[in-house]
């Protein structure tokens, strides 16, 4: 195994981009000697002077010291062919995502290091071993992908391919370590972690604005505000751009054979036509002004009358008698509020029999601190609806109404994160805990999906896909093995098989 502590480490990095950029930085911050190789003239020392300029701004915060700089640019070399590279103990690639240029890149590499030499790709999204699959020591092949900005997301995924030997696997754990960041192992699968658990949030959200249960600001306030989540879905969808994570959704769908829990939404592709990619064209599911600033959707305004008459199911009874007197049955002017696990309001009232007309939904899932979500039936009467909305902001707490769903919005949107988890989970693809944290570190989730899930409850989250998948009749819903069993046995849903 290669000893990544070594002091002579010699390391390489083939493309200087902004990705081969932070790679280099890194790797030369924490002591290893970088070759930095790029087939475009001038763009590796460009890419050097780039990194000066963000190691300045590390000395201005007090990060670090002018002699940390000197000493860090000074492990940097730029070198002109790819012959330059042989005294590297790894090259990490980090060129155009594109397979054919980097099996070309890899065979070329293998003519010049020595047989010990581990050769990593940065790759996203591409296999690993169709990679290696071109090269006389395909063993030695192996995914590091890094996040982009790369000195600030501390997370990098170790891929192992087919082929790839143990220790290549383990000496690169080793070398992140080394450099500060958190790695974590995986199979070379579609996605390999962070962007196969990222099959949760958006499209999830994309279903539930397809299916007209809210619009996207109510439904991003409601997974901010309720579900604890940094950004909604579609303000996350403009700083991405819609074309990428529209082609990232359907890619990933493809390469799973129409996995239905990954299935995209219909609504993306007229928007990419369009040009409301978000951000960049200053125009997505948000306008954006000069100042980059998102406009502001206002809420709908709370309406002035309070019910009179209030009855509410038992798991309501201590939210809602802050704001009002409790009847102990239903009368015919009675206001009803249910709270549904995975049941929409229409299905719920009818099994308590109550008047669908009179009928109002709460989501109990998250709490009711910081946001309310209100959820009426088809045919919940307008003046119950609004008396109902009046009630539970009476404290100043904002309510997000929206129409009738099985789920609500942050029960069935979290349930599916956990889902597609525990399933990452049931394939081996990763550990319990590398799964969680890579999606913490890479994506900035409030828990990681087994973590959230916990959190929740196994039990309430397969009780509200149980419920989604019976209402729909669709195998997006059908609960993960891996969440059946562990929710059943009431065991933490990181608990690993023995």
């Amino acid at each position: 195994m290669l000893d990544i502590q070594r002091g002579d480490l010699v390391a390489g990095v083939a493309g200087s981009g902004t990705m081969g950029r932070g790679i280099a930085q890194v790797l030369a911050q924490c002591g290893v000697r970088t070759l930095v190789f790029d087939a475009k003239p001038g763009a590796a020392q460009a890419a050097k002077d780039a990194i000066g300029k963000s190691l300045a701004g590390l000395v201005q915060k007090g990060r670090i010291s002018q002699s940390d700089v000197a000493a860090t640019l000074a492990r940097i070399a730029i070198v002109d062919s790819l012959d330059a590279l042989k005294p590297c103990h790894v090259v990490v690639e980090a060129i155009v995502e594109l397979l054919a240029p980097k099996q070309e890149l890899f065979k070329a590499l293998e003519a010049v290091v020595a047989d010990s030499c581990i050769l990593a790709s940065n790759t996203s999204s591409l296999s690993v071993t169709a990679m290696a699959s071109v090269c006389a020591k395909p063993g030695r092949v192996a995914g590091y992908h890094f996040f982009n900005p790369v000195p600030v997301m501390k997370i990098v995924e170790v891929v192992d391919g087919e082929l790839t030997e143990p220790w290549v696997g383990d000496a690169l754990m080793a070398l992140a370590k080394r450099y500060g960041h958190k790695p974590v192992r995986c199979k070379d699968t579609p996605g390999f972690i962070v962007n196969h658990a990222g099959r949760g949030y958006v499209p999830e959200s994309l279903r539930v604005l397809q299916e007209g249960v809210a619009e996207h600001a109510t439904i991003d306030r409601v997974l901010v505000d309720a579900a604890g989540f940094r950004l909604g879905p579609f303000a996350l969808l403009d700083l991405v751009g819609l074309d990428i994570a529209h082609g990232v959704m359907k890619s990933m769908h493809a390469q799973y054979y129409g996995e239905a829990r990954y299935q995209p939404s219909f609504l993306s592709d007229p928007r990419v036509a369009a040009g409301l990619l978000g951000r960049k064209t200053g125009r997505g599911w948000y306008k954006y002004g000069r100042d980059g600033i998102a406009e502001t959707i206002p809420e709908i305004p709370v309406p002035g009358a309070k019910p009179s008459s209030v009855w509410c199911v038992p798991e309501l009874k201590e939210f809602v008698s802050k704001f009002t007197k409790i009847e102990t049955k239903p009368s015919s002017n009675s206001v009803c509020f249910v709270a549904p696990l995975g049941h929409d309001a229409t299905t719920t009232a009818l099994q308590l029999q109550l008047d669908p007309q009179n009928t109002v939904a709460v989501d109990p899932l998250f709490g009711f601190a910081k946001r309310r979500t209100l959820m009426t039936t088809p045919i919940t009467r307008s003046e119950v609806g609004d008396a109902a909305h009046a009630l539970l902001a009476a404290d100043g707490v904002p309510v997000s109404v929206i129409r009738d769903s099985a789920g609500f919005i942050a029960q069935r949107v979290v349930a599916h994160i956990v889902n597609v988890g525990c399933d990452i989970a049931q394939q081996r693809i990763a550990s319990p805990e590398d799964l969680d944290s890579a999606v913490v570190l890479g994506l900035g989730y409030p828990h990681g999906p087994l973590a959230m899930g916990d959190a929740v409850g196994g039990a309430k989250i397969l009780a509200i896909l149980e419920a989604m998948h019976a209402f729909y009749d669709e195998p997006r819903y059908r609960p993960s093995p891996w969440l059946k069993r562990r929710a059943q046995l009431g065991v933490s849903l990181l608990t690993k098989d023995l």
